[in-house]
């Protein structure tokens, strides 16, 4: 072996495979996520022909699965091009991530796979099962050999044969969405007798500071909201955490009638929470979770009304979602960008008939203009069209944010330009995407990658403000 192909691939020698797992890897966990052949660390995979057959026929278009399957090609273009070895012992993963020190290895010949006559053999998922089964009675040598696909019946199918089937995890951000930041706690009643030995307390702008010391402070984000239930309600945010000692504030109640935005006022704990990382010109990423009902949208878009029409701190509102149909999709729509988009953005225009009609004392005209002045300063905006763009001094709004995949959200996030501000909502227990799941939605992960920045803000909203048919059905349904 060359000088050159010996600092890339390292020197081949005697591959032990008995500590090693043998993971088979269906189409669709590449098309998901085209780096994971590399997450598998000292472990090695196998592709199936058929698998790589898969990817061709997927590779055109411009949906992120045909850009997904595009990538997944290219890396295995640089990791078997060049490579003088034997194909039989595999092509190592090292040169192209350090953290993978496994093999890729590829189906070189037929295999009698010796199915079950009813699995038919010209179904790309029984091939691939075909595989697993004679790879499993073949390699003894080998600590285990599974199957990594995302379609559950697959996976059903092959423990019905016998064989090892996991969903590929290393996506998942959490595996249990219940551990999931929430952006407030609840302060116990002993909190400021622990905390509040030599604390120092001034006001300015009508907030009161606290500056703590004590056990908890090491655990406390920045922008986290901080609450205690007593005669007294207290609603706190910490402002900033410094070693030992951490800067909390009073926060805005936007409950009282002289603090509406919009002519909106909140009606729970979390949506004053909500409301006040919306207004903060400091936070430049706010994140809504919340079931249906909970204000969402209504909160976001008072908010942005606020700051566009009012204190003109943004020039403009831009909203978009992600156009996954929850039934039959009903085909292409005809008319601009912003036309094709109405039928998905039926929640905007029932909340911007809440916000419109909130002041009666302006009469049908008032209500006209203000209505035109609204849809001057509010745009519509297709996903399929965001790359490349740079939004400056915009209130971004993204709906739907959990039928989004961590990338596209990455995508979205980096469009922003100076002075603008983005907002993603959405309800991590209605996905529609296919094979994405809570623990790997790109609104789980940027929820737990942000926090704690100085710049973001999170809310986690609990109760529904719907109607009372609305709650009920949430509950009893």
């Amino acid at each position: 072996m060359s000088a050159k192909k010996e600092a890339m691939f390292g020197k081949i020698v005697a591959y032990n495979e008995r500590d090693k797992k043998l993971f088979v890897l269906d189409t669709n966990v590449l098309m998901h996520d085209p780096v994971s052949m590399f997450s598998f660390d000292e472990h090695d995979i196998y592709l199936p022909m058929v698998t790589l057959e898969e990817l061709d026929h997927n590779k055109k278009g411009m949906t992120e699965v045909a850009r997904n399957a595009r990538q997944a090609s290219r890396f295995l273009d640089d990791i078997v091009s060049g490579y003088e070895g034997k194909i039989d012992e595999g092509f190592p993963l090292a040169s192209q991530n350090s953290r993978a020190t496994g093999r890729l290895f590829l189906q070189t010949s037929l295999i009698d796979s010796n199915l079950p006559s009813s699995l038919p053999i010209g179904k790309a998922d029984n091939q691939i099962l075909g595989v697993v089964l004679h790879l499993a009675k073949e390699k003894k040598n080998r600590q285990q050999v599974v199957l990594v696909t995302k379609d559950i019946n697959m996976r059903i199918k092959a423990r019905a044969l016998g064989l090892t089937a996991e969903d590929y995890r290393s996506d998942k951000v959490l595996e249990d969405t219940d551990l999931l930041y929430s952006g407030m706690r609840e302060l116990s009643p002993d909190f400021w007798e622990k905390h509040g030995k030599g604390m120092e307390s001034w006001t300015n702008a009508g907030n009161t500071y606290y500056r703590i010391k004590g056990p908890m402070v090491e655990s406390l984000l920045v922008n986290e909201f901080l609450y205690q239930e007593n005669d007294k309600p207290l609603y706190l945010i910490v402002r900033d955490v410094n070693g030992a000692s951490a800067v909390l504030s009073t926060v805005k109640d936007y409950a009282h009638a002289k603090n509406n935005v919009w002519g909106i006022n909140t009606r729970n704990r979390e949506q004053n929470f909500a409301l006040n990382a919306l207004l903060n010109p400091d936070i430049d990423f706010v994140t809504l979770l919340g079931q249906a009902g909970t204000g969402k949208t209504l909160l976001t878009l008072a908010a942005g009304l606020h700051q566009t029409l009012e204190t003109k701190i943004y020039s403009e509102i831009i909203m978009t979602r992600v156009t996954v149909p929850v039934g039959e999709d009903i085909g292409f729509l005809p008319g601009t960008e912003e036309e094709k988009m109405t039928p998905w953005m039926g929640a905007l225009e029932d909340n911007l008939d809440v916000l419109n009609h909130n002041s009666d004392e302006r009469g049908d005209w008032g209500r006209a203009a203000t209505q035109d002045l609204i849809r001057s300063r509010l745009k519509i905006k297709s996903l399929n069209f965001m790359r490349g763009r740079t939004f400056l001094e915009k209130y971004l709004i993204i709906d739907e944010a959990q039928n989004l995949t961590p990338k596209q959200m990455k995508t979205l996030i980096t469009r922003a330009g100076p002075g603008t501000k983005v907002v993603c909502l959405g309800n991590i227990s209605q996905i529609d995407t296919p094979y994405l799941t809570e623990g790997s939605s790109g609104l789980t992960y940027v929820v737990d990658r942000f926090k704690g920045w100085k710049h973001n803000g999170h809310v986690t909203l609990m109760r529904g403000e719907r109607s009372r048919l609305a709650d009920y059905a949430a509950e009893a349904l």
